[in-house]
């Protein structure tokens, strides 16, 4: 039997490469890596980000999801998005671990769609 690691990470990719080459160094496959807590800010009807602070850590994050997505182009990355409250409850877990089989389109969802129906 063969052991697979599922690497998560808040989008630093320095240090999600020393634990992926170190699990590597194991012999531990590594093909899936998970970034938790990436901010999609809700913009208005115009497309405008709506709130400021929600702007500038998108902008700031989206760096490193591109250092994770260079580094890691023939692993499969799943990003998570930073939810507007705690998961918690069965029915939550259940539906955000969805999201790590199925993740959100959050070109079309908000943050908030996601937890609508909870």
């Amino acid at each position: 039997a063969s052991t697979e690691a599922v690497v998560s990470t808040q989008s630093t990719g320095y240090e999600t490469e020393r634990l992926i080459q170190k699990l590597t160094a194991l012999d531990i496959d590594t093909h899936n890596v998970v970034v938790n807590q990436v901010v999609y800010p809700d913009k208005d009807k115009e497309g405008t980000v709506a709130c400021g602070l929600c702007g500038a850590r998108a902008k700031m994050q989206t760096k490193y999801l591109e250092q994770i997505c260079d580094l890691y182009e023939d692993f499969h990355v799943i990003k998570m998005p930073q939810m507007p409250c705690e998961v918690k409850g069965v029915q939550m877990l259940r539906k955000f671990g969805g999201y790590l089989q199925s993740p959100p389109d959050m070109k079309t969802n908000s943050v908030h769609d996601l937890v609508k129906d909870l």
